[in-house]
């Protein structure tokens, strides 16, 4: 097949690995990586520092439950929207140019969102944090593609870029506990702005222009369905959950939103270059690798949302300690991504994330069963079990989703396998959190002395419930808060085990569905040079971890198998 011949995402990939390395000199070529890879620590990082300031921040801004779940979940799902998108509309009109926009978007962002003075602003700032991040991410793999042309070399930087986002999302909680128990919670946002003012006069030196010669079409209207469509599903969902129940506005928005996301996954299929190609969702593998890697991530970052407001509410911890607490869970899922080839040579693929998947499914039932603010040791057990698990089944479920397709597809399937991620992220915090509000507003106890109009500010959220307590009577407030701290126990109990029981039919689909296709004599040699990039198999025939990739580039669940796509050829 000629280069003219080969699909968009491919001939994108030649034509920037064939680019002339002295756009990019010996020394400035590791300047751009320190660029591109500090703006992924930062959007790491915005995954989960807001976590462990939500309650100063709701104290503040008096969010309702709605709201809540709209600020922290809203970046996600407008990255997740955008990803693809903006790759493609970065191939168009330049990378460097993509990327830049995204460092000014990202830093704008961050100082509005560290003075919002209202629940609507907060939620605007980090929907457009979510777009500078887009902007950033799409763009810096194809720009280390086109500084970096020795193999070697490449692999090592995308590597360390890939390694940035883990680091970021892991010490997210930690950097917000810190700076939230010393300056407040809008601190969590400012601290950005002096970062990204140094990378955007950095990259604006140094980051070379790079763009396709032959670019893919930007389809505005796939772009209009499906964020539309997905917001309005979300939106039903989490009104569904402040209000305990349905109504006719909440069932014709959700009708409505998923008749848009019907038509985006219709045109998908008739038009010659869809933004995501359903067509590889045929490949029953692929699907099922999908699925497991959505369920996974949005368990594991619903467990980190979630886990440090019960600390902090039920617990009474404090900023930083809650954010203290986490590093156990995180510092287990950064192992569990490092020996997540070691199981799946040992026991082939399938089996390694079918028991990774009952491993984490086990610990939040544990955590359900046995949990106790005041016996922090109790928790120490399922929450490495719960870290562990998860680092294994986002980093088998990553190559899975890229072994399971065609190596001359390998761009559509990054594609599919990055939003899966972000997207796992924002459904994960907007479902089980509409569970969560559900389960406190109608779990909450009846309290003597509180009135109508009390009982129904309290019932609002856990926060509202804290107000009202400063107006009380003692005998009276103390009664509200051990009723509003038992209503919550209660809702992080069932959220604990839905997603466990989620889990638990997750990993029965892995063990059915994961079976590899029956080899046919001769495939590797069809396959021809690249029959490297087939996946190494364990002693039952099961598809396991490529032991071609780096040892560091597994350090980070998210992304690591589309970034050393190139690397392997």
């Amino acid at each position: 097949m000629s280069n003219k011949e080969a699909p968009a995402p491919v001939r994108a990939i030649e034509e920037t690995e064939h680019r002339d390395p002295s756009a990019a000199p010996p020394k400035r070529r590791w300047l751009v990586l320190a660029v591109v890879s500090g703006s992924l620590l930062l959007c790491g990082i915005d995954l989960t520092v807001l976590h462990v300031a939500v309650p100063s921040m709701s104290r503040e801004l008096d969010p309702s439950p709605a709201g809540l779940l709209w600020i922290v979940d809203v970046y996600s799902l407008t990255l997740a929207a955008l990803l693809v998108t903006c790759g493609t509309l970065g191939d168009r009109i330049g990378r460097r140019r993509m990327v830049l926009s995204g460092f000014v978007t990202f830093g704008f962002a961050s100082a509005a969102a560290a003075f919002s003075t209202s629940t609507a602003q907060l939620i605007a700032a980090r929907a457009a944090l979510g777009v500078g991040a887009a902007m950033i991410m799409a763009s810096t793999v194809a720009i280390i593609r086109v500084v970096f042309t020795d193999d070697r070399e490449r692999a090592v930087a995308i590597g360390i870029w890939t390694a940035a986002h883990s680091v970021g999302a892991t010490i997210g909680p930690l950097v917000g506990g810190l700076v939230t128990a010393k300056w407040g919670w809008g601190a969590v946002f400012l601290i950005n702005v002096p970062v990204i003012v140094v990378i955007l006069a950095v990259g604006a030196r140094v980051i070379p222009e790079s763009q396709n010669p032959v670019p893919r079409r930007w389809d505005l209207a796939s772009v209009a369905l499906s964020v539309t469509g997905l917001a309005s599903v979300v939106y039903a969902l989490k009104q569904a959950g402040e209000h305990a129940g349905v109504n006719g506005v909440i069932v014709i928005t959700a009708v409505a939103g998923s008749l848009l996301l019907y038509l985006f996954v219709r045109r998908q299929r008739r038009i010659a270059e869809p933004l995501l190609d359903f067509s590889l969702f045929r490949e029953r593998r692929f699907t099922t690798a999908t699925l497991c890697v959505i369920g996974c991530f949005g368990s594991y970052v619903a467990l980190l949302f979630f886990l440090t407001q019960w600390l902090q509410q039920v617990g009474e911890y404090s900023p930083l300690s809650a954010g203290l607490a986490l590093m156990p869970l995180a510092g287990a899922n950064a192992i569990g991504a490092v020996t997540a080839p070691w199981a799946a040579n040992r026991w082939g693929n399938r089996w390694a994330l079918t028991g990774a998947l009952a491993l984490f499914a086990t610990a939040l039932a544990a955590m359900a069963a046995v949990g106790d603010t005041a016996h922090y040791g109790v928790l120490l057990v399922p929450l490495l079990g719960a870290g562990y698990g998860a680092g294994i089944v986002m980093t088998l479920g990553a190559d899975s989703i890229m072994s399971a397709a065609q190596p001359e597809r390998s761009g559509e399937a990054a594609a599919i396998q990055e939003t899966s991620f972000e997207l796992g992220a924002g459904l994960g915090v907007a479902v089980l959190g509409t569970v969560l509000t559900a389960v406190y507003r109608t779990g909450l106890p009846q309290v003597p002395g509180l009135g109508p109009d009390g009982r129904a500010t309290a019932e609002e959220s856990f926060a509202h419930a804290e107000d009202l307590i400063a107006h009380l009577p003692s005998e009276t407030a103390q009664t509200l808060l051990r009723a509003a701290q038992q209503a919550y126990d209660q809702g992080f109990t069932t959220v604990l085990t839905l997603a466990a029981i989620g889990l638990v039919v997750t990993a029965a689909m892995a063990a059915v569905l994961l079976r590899p296709p029956p080899r046919r004599r001769g495939d590797e040699a069809a396959l021809g040079p690249q029959c490297a990039r087939v996946p190494l198999h364990g002693m039952n025939g099961d598809d396991v971890l490529t032991l071609t990739s780096p040892p560091w580039a597994i350090l980070i669940p998210m992304s690591f198998e589309m970034a050393l796509w190139p690397a392997r050829w």
